[in-house]
């Protein structure tokens, strides 16, 4: 039976996951759980997925799993099966609800590192490293900032538009813990006035936002409900979208034509809007790009926001 633990740490659960506990084990997050050797820590040697789920339902979970698989399989980490994923969110949702109330919105983050060099956890390869699922409410700052106008800065990743097929131990489209350099990018911005980031290639692509994706839309003169909506192409490197893909499914039931590039900053000035678009902070409407200002329709924002709402499987040109 899952310990209860102290007032003071009901602002997050976690649950491990072993081979000993394959569904999960929770435990205190404000205790010390990871050794010091274990290369997620050392090395940023592992992959992670940050989802949302809304009145306890989790959105896209199943998208979300398998893009978990694909960056396990990517950086060759081995993880637990889907099913104990699942039963690990599970109990820290019940976690809550027996700790007097579920949250109506709660951010899982999914993490599994390659655990501790040369001493594996398991004789099992799907429990050989470090896992875990925490859990904890969406903050009140993040939902107040929900489809406020945001200007984004454009900064050069370092890699041209092949060097994702070029270099595939670069590892562009893996969702790993290694995220100095995005944070990097978004300290930057933020000392220069901006609130976000679009990265691009050296040769001028459009790539991805440090912890978003980029989704804009084209108006049809001649037929005003049903708009073009784009993003950028995968072949670049950039990660599947589960976001974008959610909207770009309800967009096609809805009629509306969808895009995929390749992308250049010229694209984001002549569009009709743009959007960053994630799990948590969902579509975030771009005001500014560089010193470019763009339109921003409410209207359109809140379209977006009733197609997640719908949270339909994810839909990419390629799977």
């Amino acid at each position: 039976m899952a310990e209860h633990f102290l007032e003071d740490s009901v602002s997050a659960v976690a649950v491990r996951i072993d081979a000993e506990h394959p569904s999960g084990l929770v435990f205190d997050p404000h205790q010390p759980q990871l050794r010091v050797t274990d290369l997620g820590v050392v090395r940023g040697d592992g992959v992670f997925e940050t989802m949302l789920a809304r009145d306890g339902q989790v959105r896209k979970f199943e998208a979300h799993l398998q893009r978990l698989a694909r960056s396990a399989r990517l950086t060759e980490i081995g993880i637990p099966p889907a099913e104990s994923w699942r039963s690990a969110v599970q109990r820290g949702l019940d976690e809550f609800r027996n700790r007097g109330g579920l949250p109506d919105e709660v951010t899982i983050r999914l993490t599994a590192t390659r655990g501790v060099d040369g001493e594996p956890a398991s004789d099992d390869p799907a429990f050989a490293g470090t896992y875990w699922a925490l859990l904890s409410p969406v903050s009140e700052e993040i939902k107040a900032k929900r489809g406020a106008p945001i200007a984004v800065t454009l900064l050069d990743r370092g890699h041209d538009a092949t060097a994702a097929e070029r270099a595939p131990w670069l590892l562009l489209s893996a969702k790993t813990l290694s995220y100095a350099v995005n944070m990097a990018a978004l300290r930057w911005a933020k000392s220069h006035g901006f609130d976000d980031v679009i990265f691009t290639t050296s040769d001028g692509h459009i790539l991805e936002a440090p912890t978003s994706t980029v989704l804009l839309l084209r108006k049809n003169p001649d037929e005003p409900q049903r708009p073009t909506l784009l993003t950028p192409i995968l072949e670049t490197g950039i990660l599947p979208g589960t976001t974008q893909g959610a909207i770009f499914t309800a967009a096609e039931r809805a009629g509306w034509n969808l895009g995929y590039g390749p992308l250049t900053p010229e694209d984001l000035y002549t569009a009709d809007h743009l959007w960053l678009v994630s799990s948590v902070r969902l579509a975030s409407p771009v005001a500014r790009v560089e010193d470019r200002e763009l339109a921003v329709d409410p209207t359109w924002t809140q379209k977006l926001n009733e197609f997640l709402n719908q949270d339909l499987p994810v839909q990419h040109p390629t799977t």
